[in-house]
């Protein structure tokens, strides 16, 4: 069952990461929409600590909710500032090491292993997943950025982690998400009001910036989709292995692709059709071992 929450999550993360993609193309306050779309999460996970009678049992409860709300801030902060002074093939490439730290942290931490037949297919995925982001054109003396990129996969392995803990705690999946977006929310709207007046002064000489309102409201789209991942995922960690779990959400990439090829009408490179085929391959190969 837990490869079902986990291709759900992938799915949804996937429709987040189109609109994330649509917006990137926008000119737009990021912070802004971010704190839309952490606000929404917020307010549907209080919704559902309400009305599913969830509570914080202890300090670790809320400790860890918190956590995850500062791991979703930097990952997306780490990402940002990647993608502003990097090559975007470089970035995705180390963003995208974030199964593998996952494994590592996991079996360090709570001692998981894989059967032979799992870890075969975590590396089938994670190899068509690297065959679709890799790009011929890094090289050595092109890294700049790299940094960030590597941050940003610590800092999203750092959030796959903390959904496990709170599995492991038999923490309440809303109550944990309230945290979570409630904190992420004040990060990001801290951050959307210290870089306001700049922002100001940059939409005065442009009138191509999308409106306040108009931002949040796409955020609050966006969040939907975001929050839906969340409860996802973490049903997903309750019950299956997390590097397993790690590794097909982040398909989400496959469902961005997809979009292109459908929507926007992007014609499929040869490695990107050779990466979709083993990843999916790769699910295949986890399937046959239950």
């Amino acid at each position: 069952m837990w490869i079902i929450f986990a291709l759900l999550a992938t799915v949804f993360f996937g429709a987040r990461g189109i609109m994330y993609q649509w917006t990137s193309q926008k000119k737009i306050n990021r912070n802004l929409l971010l704190f839309g779309v952490f606000f929404v999460g917020f307010i549907i996970s209080a919704l559902g600590t309400v009305i599913f009678e969830h509570t914080w049992y202890g300090w670790e409860d809320i400790t860890v909710g918190l956590a995850l709300g500062f791991g979703s801030f930097a990952a997306n902060g780490f990402l940002h500032k990647g993608f502003s002074v990097g090559k975007a093939s470089l970035i995705s490439i180390l963003s995208g090491l974030t199964p593998l730290f996952v494994l590592l942290f996991a079996f360090l931490l709570w001692q998981e292993t894989l059967t032979v037949i799992q870890l075969i297919g975590f590396f089938i995925i994670f190899g068509g997943l690297y065959i679709i982001r890799y790009s011929s054109d890094i090289s050595l003396s092109n890294l700049q950025g790299a940094q960030w990129g590597l941050l940003a996969a610590l800092s999203f392995a750092f959030n796959d982690l903390m959904g496990k803990q709170s599995t492991l705690l038999e923490a309440d999946t809303f109550a944990t998400l309230t945290s979570m977006f409630g904190f992420g929310s004040f990060l990001f709207a801290v951050s959307w009001l210290v870089k306001r007046k700049k922002m100001l002064a940059e939409q005065g000489s442009s009138q191509a910036y999308w409106s306040a309102g108009k931002t949040f409201s796409c955020g609050l789209l966006i969040g939907l989709t975001n929050v839906a991942g969340m409860v996802a995922i973490i049903s997903a960690f309750a019950i299956g292995n997390t590097g397993l779990v790690s590794a097909i959400s982040g398909m989400n990439i496959l469902i961005i692709l997809l979009y292109s090829r459908i929507i926007l009408k992007e014609s499929f490179t040869r490695q990107e059709v050779i990466g979709l085929t083993t990843a999916f391959l790769g699910v295949i190969v986890l399937r046959l071992s239950f």
